[in-house]
């Protein structure tokens, strides 16, 4: 049995803007070992990976889209790898590809995944994702491709008020995308502070604080990067990247991230939800999944986390585990 991960909070080097959210939680169900493989999926700011590097002797393949993210990387990769032993090893592309990225330098004894933007591109003002810096409306990952600006300025009115409402779970969305159409034939939506302008005269604030833009920008920025699209392809190649007793840990930050992942999960496990709970629950026998859940309900940030760090507040830790050949056969699940 691997050891349990060490507490390593505030124990290894990473930048002081970049705090990665429900670390010590990722550690326990990664459980990194001497030896062993692992797969920062959504390399970032590199909190994860450095930690994992700094709990047990170990190698991390990170992957990310970001030539920013990248370059950090880079300079993380030249302190950690200074030794002459390559232990830490940068992939570039998109996480839903990691089969064909990372794949060749499997199986892993563990993958971790945080869904989202990274603090570096919401507080870089240039990146166009947060409408409380006033820059250009981009918000694309990778730098290249359509930008928010592109989907504000081309989409049609019902394609711009779909997005809204089905991945910003906005009850708006209608309101919202007539008023862009009609600001766009004015001038073209050029910067965060316009758009955020635009949603704040339909949408009123409410009584929760948040920001009447939030869900706006949240649905672009899932638009502009495919990013639930990511996920779906990211959920369908990581279980076959696992090594035996491999753990597949995914942190979420909105609904719609923590259903598919809750979901899918699920079905791995081989935990299929009754269509009603009137229905009985059907003995199939034995269940030879090679999966089980590492938890039945989400982990969530401690309080303490939240007060640190206010973004930790909406997280969501789930993972699965791969079974051991043996365990399968005897469906040891829990």
């Amino acid at each position: 049995m691997k050891p349990p991960a060490p507490h390593v909070e505030g124990s290894f080097e990473h930048d002081p803007g970049h705090v990665p959210v429900m670390l010590n939680e990722v550690l326990s169900a990664l459980r990194p070992h001497d030896g062993g493989r692992y797969l920062d999926a959504t390399f970032g700011g590199g909190g994860y990976a450095q930690a994992i590097l700094q709990a047990a002797d170990c190698a991390v393949w990170g992957i990310d889209r970001d030539p920013d993210a990248l370059a950090r990387g880079r300079v993380i990769a030249d302190r950690v790898n200074a030794a002459g032993r390559a232990r830490l090893h940068l992939l570039n592309g998109t996480f839903g590809d990691m089969a064909n990225l990372a794949g060749p330098h499997g199986p892993y004894d563990g993958i971790v995944l945080d869904i989202g933007v990274s603090s570096y591109q919401i507080d870089e003002a240039a990146r166009g994702f947060s409408f409380r810096h006033d820059g250009p409306l981009d918000m694309r990952m990778s730098r290249s491709g359509r930008s928010a600006a592109d989907w504000v300025n081309g989409e049609s009115e019902q394609d711009l008020a779909d997005v809204i409402y089905h991945y910003g779970e906005e009850r708006m969305s209608r309101r919202i995308a007539r008023a862009i159409v009609v600001a766009r034939q004015e001038a073209p939506i050029g910067t965060t502070a316009q758009l955020a302008a635009i949603v704040r005269r339909v949408v009123r604030p409410d009584r929760s604080g948040i920001d009447p833009a939030t869900r706006t920008f949240q649905a672009l920025r899932i638009a502009v990067n495919d990013e639930l699209g990511e996920l779906k392809r990211a959920l369908e190649q990581a279980p076959s990247l696992l090594a035996e007793a491999g753990s597949l840990t995914i942190v979420t930050f909105h609904s719609l991230e923590d259903r598919l992942v809750k979901h899918t999960l699920a079905q791995l496990a081989g935990r299929q939800s009754r269509p009603s709970r009137y229905e009985p629950t059907i003995d199939q026998g034995r269940n030879t999944t090679p999966f089980k859940l590492g938890q039945v309900r989400p982990l969530t940030a401690s309080e303490a986390e939240v007060r640190r760090n206010p973004r930790a507040r909406s997280a969501k830790l789930r993972s699965l585990i791969r079974l051991s050949t043996s365990d399968t056969a005897a469906g040891k699940h829990s």
